[in-house]
């Protein structure tokens, strides 16, 4: 539900608009608007007044931010309004400042997209129609320049080029992956739904090949990619912009443990591949990769430049990076590091990131096996403490403004499929799937206590209370709060938060309000007919509950001590703060975690008994327990299909 902060996209501040469809509801009441933004004023008289096709228009913008204006704040590579437009100059003032003698090229498309329309840059920056008004302009003119024809009934695919080279972007792969991504927006359409039902669309339209001008464009991007390549050391779809720099492998003190910053292995025979991991750097792109090569820190397996989507590669899928804060999870796990801050999200969170991961993951979950779903792609805030000592301790990356629903969109596989439009009812399994777009939920601390992070900001959760009202109290979590004080709007305080994509079970209904089992007890969300933040699953995978005493969880499946031949390896198996009540259910991620522990305490492959992974026979249940995903014992639960 949205908040009272909830602010009016841009396309529907001023009114609906040309275009738009608005249908009758509930007793003659007016449903929100469906808004065809390429009719829309805005789009219609940039393209009108510069020769740009409307359609390509609308589908570069929603290939580069979805349509959003972001409040005229600028993104992490300094691009603005909803085409964002890059300000070359100040990138460039960045790049100084940070004393980077190897600071990549510039392409100020702002000043340039500015000067084309005889507009303010200033203006440009901060109004989205003048910034869709200089885009149409800027366009037109490198279309021109380039001698191709221009006027609104031409065929998109003749701006192949133009709109590779305008993008912003500065590498042939990256200028490739934009203007493929138009081209296909044109051709297919596009939709965004507002948290308050609107929804923004662009029909699918005619669009003919641009097969000489794609081909040149592939050509500078192969052999991009050929210069960079080393040994075909990456592990990546093909065509995509990724590069190879190893996280070291090294003994920097005299004692067999002495070493960092990975450890090897065989996966994915064993341990198994069995989740990948979304995370943010909390640094830049630069830094990042400083740490990433210093044997005495941690690793993970990809780095992702919030630029242009650029993707290094540090660690072998078959070795154990330590990215995870928890053992168990490292060992089945494949760790992805995004560029971004958690508590800014929107200007680090780029277009050009979130398909190039998409890619990634997509290309990753099909190799090793792992289901695109959110029980098995997860974000660090999703990663259970291993013991409750730990709890506390856990990082809450990549944080309430990384948009779920798009990234599972883009990687095919929709958050939306396998659930069905009806009300929930006790004893239903609801997904969430709030929305991310005008889904403004009170949030403070972004950039000091006390902040309101500069409201209104787009989310990626709902939020749990311990009552139907809007004025309840949190949900606590007893991990992070062991006196029972409620949860907190703090950034970094995920205690109440359901996450896109999460799946819990319904515990109980009043009036537009919806209680789900959380943490062991009713969190409470605002769930209207009219506007559902939770879809019921058609099938899900399944509920357990205790079998009639309360049931422990676990934040890692470790085998029992008998599994183990030497009995100095044995690892404690400790449950965490939280249990099952009986009557209560939680709605299963995954029936079949592997029991296992994988031993890796030296440094040489070849040390005795060591690199070795060690199975059990105590069978465990991976379940949504409350924002972190958790672990129970099958002897402990019964399973509910």
């Amino acid at each position: 539900m949205t908040s009272a902060l909830s602010r009016r996209h841009f396309l529907l501040s001023t009114g609906v608009g040309a275009g738009a469809l608005v249908a009758a509801g509930p007793a003659g009441a007016l449903a929100p608007p469906v808004v065809r933004v390429d009719t829309h004023p805005v789009f219609d008289r940039a393209a009108r007044a510069h020769g740009v096709p409307p359609a390509l228009l609308a589908a570069l913008g929603y290939a580069q931010t979805r349509w959003a204006d972001h409040d005229g704040r600028p993104s992490a590579s300094l691009g603005h309004g909803p085409m964002h437009l890059v300000d070359g100059a100040a990138a460039a003032e960045a790049r100084a400042r940070s004393g980077k003698a190897d600071a990549r090229a510039v392409i100020d498309t702002l000043h340039e997209a500015a000067t084309a329309a005889g507009l303010d840059p200033d203006v440009v920056r901060r109004d989205a129609d003048a910034n869709v008004l200089a885009t149409a302009a800027l366009l037109a003119a490198r279309q021109r320049a380039a001698r191709r024809p221009v006027g609104v009934g031409t065929d998109p695919a003749q701006w192949f080029g133009t709109v590779a080279t305008s993008s912003g972007l500065v590498t042939a792969t990256t200028q490739l992956e934009l203007a493929e991504t138009v081209m296909t927006t044109v051709r297919d359409g596009g939709r965004v739904e507002l948290a308050d039902g609107s929804v923004l669309e662009l029909a699918p339209s005619r669009v003919g090949t641009a097969d000489r001008q794609r081909t040149a464009l592939r050509s500078r991007a192969a052999e991009a990619r050929r210069q960079a390549a080393r040994s075909n050391d990456v592990e990546a779809p093909p065509g995509l912009d990724v590069e190879w720099i190893p996280a070291p492998y090294e003994q920097y003190g005299p004692g067999p443990g002495d070493y960092g910053n990975h450890d090897l292995g065989d996966r994915p025979r064993a341990p198994g591949i069995t989740h990948l991991l979304i995370h943010d750097t909390e640094c830049s792109y630069d830094l990042a990769l400083d740490l990433v090569t210093d044997p005495t820190y941690v690793s993970w397996q990809y780095t992702l430049r919030s630029s242009d989507g650029h993707i290094a590669q540090h660690v072998k899928a078959r070795d154990v990076a330590w990215h995870a804060g928890n053992w168990y999870l490292n060992m089945h796990s494949i760790g992805l590091e995004h560029e971004g801050y958690a508590a800014q999200g929107a200007p680090w969170y780029s277009d050009a990131m979130y398909r190039t991961s998409a890619r990634l993951t997509r290309h990753l979950a099909r190799q090793h096996g792992v289901p695109l779903d959110r029980a098995h792609v997860i974000g660090h805030d999703q990663v259970p403490g291993a013991t409750s000592a730990n709890i506390r301790g856990m990082h809450w990356d990549p944080g309430p403004f990384w948009d779920w629903e798009r990234y599972f969109d883009l990687m095919g596989a929709s958050l939306r499929q396998g659930t069905v439009d009806r009300p929930a009812v006790h004893g239903d399994v609801v997904r969430i799937l709030p929305g991310f777009a005008g889904n403004v939920q009170p949030l403070t601390g972004c950039e000091a206590p006390g902040d309101d992070c500069r409201a209104p900001r787009d989310t990626n959760f709902v939020i749990l209370r311990t009552e139907p009202r809007a004025d309840a109290p949190l949900v606590n979590d007893r991990g992070i709060d062991a006196t029972g004080g409620p949860g907190t709007t703090m950034v970094s305080d995920i205690s109440a938060r359901a996450t896109a994509g999460t799946e819990y079970v319904v515990a109980e209904v009043q009036g537009d309000w919806t209680a789900v089992w959380f943490l062991g007890a009713l969190g409470w969300f605002a769930n209207p007919a009219s506007r559902p933040t939770a879809r019921v699953v058609k099938r899900p995978l399944g509920k357990v509950r205790a079998k009639g005493s309360p049931a422990a969880t676990y934040g890692r499946c470790y085998p029992e001590a008998s599994a183990y031949s030497n009995p100095a390896d044995v690892q404690p198996v400790s449950p965490l703060v939280y249990a099952l009540a009986p009557g209560q259910e939680y709605a299963v991620g995954d029936l079949d975690p592997v029991t296992d522990f994988y031993k890796a305490k030296t440094y040489s492959i070849d040390t005795p008994g060591d690199h070795v992974d060690i199975l059990g026979q105590d069978r465990y249940v991976q379940i949504n327990l409350g924002h972190r995903i958790a672990f129970v014992r099958r002897d402990e639960v019964e399973i509910v299909r």
